[in-house]
């Protein structure tokens, strides 16, 4: 093994994976770099990577592994309901969770609500990898406010699932307000009486105690919780999701089931079937022993 020093990597991204843990990422050429009105935004060439996204100095996606954070993030909620017709979207400047929504043939529209219309200019421009022509979907529709904002001021029982895609909770301070108990609740308030939350939830090995408040959060408002994972190769940890409702239940889907559904309504995924969603669904999350708070 090489020490740092030694390796020839020329510009590199330092990120934070835990407060005393990081990752060197190597990088090619740096295509954009801009603050935004609530963020620090860069669209940089990764050499192991691919282009990809980095806000306030944190990997969001890239195009080497994006698929398998946005794929296990909005399939497995989507294919569990049995007719998502209408959808909301909390963040997901990219596009690519808009794209994985508007997968199911059963959509009807799909609503993203993101703060930062800034960023998703940027991801028009540069991310068209990502989110492949999504926003110009005649059945999606973007909506620039913030995420609190809209669920205070949206008539309720609107949706039948809802996807959180935000910043990390102990990351920029943009997100944190958005994995509260008030905050589920009024996203509640939204939902149909048998729809469908899916939230990411950071890492639960190297923030524990800040994992175990979201599904907290969770269970205070939602009848079903249900915990999965998955390794993300360009965060340098496993991601943790959260899927909650009160009518529907993610572990009782066979791998067989799971297929059918997305064979019905023409679903294709490079990650994503049901022999992983069973997988995910009953493998055990792993909650680290090193206690710590937010930020």
């Amino acid at each position: 093994m090489k020490w740092l020093s030694e390796v020839k990597l020329g510009i590199v991204l330092l990120q934070g994976v835990a407060p005393n843990t990081a990752m060197v990422a190597g990088v090619r050429r740096v295509i954009l770099t801009a603050r935004t009105k609530y963020q620090e935004v860069q669209i940089v060439e990764f050499q192991d990577f691919g282009r990809g996204l980095v806000l306030d100095g944190y990997i969001q996606s890239t195009e080497a592994d994006e698929h398998i954070y946005h794929e296990s993030l909005v399939q497995p909620a989507m294919t569990t309901h049995p007719d998502p017709r209408r959808a909301l979207i909390i963040g997901g400047g990219e596009g690519a969770t808009l794209r994985e929504v508007l997968k199911h043939r059963t959509v009807k529209e799909v609503i993203m609500v993101d703060i930062d219309g800034e960023l998703v200019d940027f991801a028009r421009k540069y991310l068209d990898f990502m989110h492949r022509g999504s926003f110009n979907d005649p059945r999606a529709k973007v909506v620039i406010e913030d995420g609190l904002k809209y669920i205070r001021e949206t008539p309720s029982n609107q949706f039948d699932v809802v996807i959180n895609d935000l910043t990390d909770p102990y990351g920029p301070e943009i997100g944190r307000k958005l994995y509260s108990v008030e905050f589920y609740s009024e996203l509640k308030k939204l939902m149909k009486t048998d729809g469908i939350l899916a939230t990411q939830a950071g890492n639960s090995f190297f923030f524990p105690n800040v994992y175990r408040e979201i599904v907290g959060s969770l269970r205070e408002v939602f009848r079903v919780v249900r915990e999965y994972w998955t390794w993300i190769p360009s965060f340098g940890y496993a991601c943790n999701y959260l899927i909650a409702s009160d009518a529907h239940d993610p572990l009782q889907l066979s791998v067989e089931s799971v297929n059918e559904v997305l064979r019905v309504r023409g679903v294709s995924n490079k990650y994503y079937d049901g022999t992983l969603h069973v997988a995910m669904l009953r493998n055990k999350v792993v909650i680290g022993w090193n206690s710590q708070t937010w930020g």
